[in-house]
């Protein structure tokens, strides 16, 4: 019996580019209510795979600890948008032609319907590029960035979080590519870490790990709130690796919804966690999802 369940695991990750493909032009698997929480779950194996082909009745949820009833799931291949922070900082010279190309090989592995924007940032951040649908629009914009001055990362990202709340597509990510810690920013870490937590977006980090130092810690925990992850390559020759990892996920994200049993509008912190109760005989799966959202307040 054992064998057939591992059996099983190992056909759900094989099927996996079939389902995608099937899957490419169906509708967002559901739409909810203006009071339905939203939590975007991947779900990976020991070997870093993503995990697809579980339902509903594998996930539990927690509010504050208190299990939540699951009234939405889906695992489709809904439309993505996706925010691209790019530095063009002075310590980007030796990177940025590596930096340039994996972006571009990302943005060619998307649908039509999904949209893009870019912030490029040094000591200045700056909206090159406006949402389009175009990903060529994008990689005009970035190949003509100069890498120069001083890095105002948090700054950027700030940005970044709030260009995406203009986003039409449920599904959104920031992308965030540099090599260098914060040395410019008028905002601070923690103003950044609030709207963060305020924001129903993944962040995703790929940051050199050589040069990024006492910074790692600041963007692990960043990406950790937002159910994101962050990437430190020994150098850039390695990004196409971590950026065809992020689209990867970004395809294969399992969506929960549930109206919360807490009916305070009181805009306190919740915090959210999600568990799972796999099928017999599956290996230890790893399960990451946003820490937690913000309550309506009236």
């Amino acid at each position: 019996m054992k064998g057939f369940f591992f059996l099983s695991f190992f056909l759900l990750l094989l099927n996996q580019s079939a389902r995608a493909e099937g899957s490419r032009n169906q509708p967002p698997g559901f739409r909810v209510d203006v009071d339905t929480v939203v939590v975007r779950v991947s779900v990976t194996d020991p070997l870093n795979r993503y995990v697809v082909g579980l339902g509903k009745e594998h996930f539990k949820l927690f509010e504050n600890k208190i299990e939540q009833a699951i009234t939405h799931f889906a695992n489709d291949k809904s439309p993505i948008s996706v925010g691209i922070v790019f530095d063009v900082s002075g310590s980007m010279g030796d990177n940025v032609l590596s930096a340039r190309n994996s972006v571009i090989r990302f943005l060619e592995q998307g649908d039509p319907s999904d949209e893009y924007f870019l912030v490029t940032f040094n000591e200045r951040t700056t909206l090159v590029q406006d949402y389009t649908a175009r990903s060529e629009n994008i990689q005009n914009q970035i190949t003509f960035s100069n890498p120069k001055g001083r890095t105002a990362l948090y700054d950027a990202i700030y940005l970044g979080l709030e260009k995406i709340r203009d986003a039409r597509n449920d599904k959104k990510a920031l992308i965030v590519i540099t090599d260098g810690e914060d040395n410019s920013s008028r905002y601070t870490f923690s103003e950044v870490k609030e709207f963060a937590k305020e924001s129903d977006v993944q962040i995703y980090v790929i940051g050199e790990k050589g040069e990024i130092g006492f910074g790692r810690g600041i963007i692990t925990e960043i990406v950790s709130l937002t159910g994101g992850r962050a990437f430190f390559p020994n150098n850039f020759k390695q990004l196409d690796y971590f950026c065809d990892l992020i689209h990867t996920e970004l395809r294969n994200q399992y969506v929960l919804g549930f109206s919360s049993s807490n009916h305070n509008f009181d805009g306190n912190w919740r915090k959210l966690k999600v568990s799972l109760d796999p099928p017999e005989g599956l290996p230890k799966l790893s399960v990451r999802a946003r820490e937690g959202y913000f309550a309506p307040k009236k």
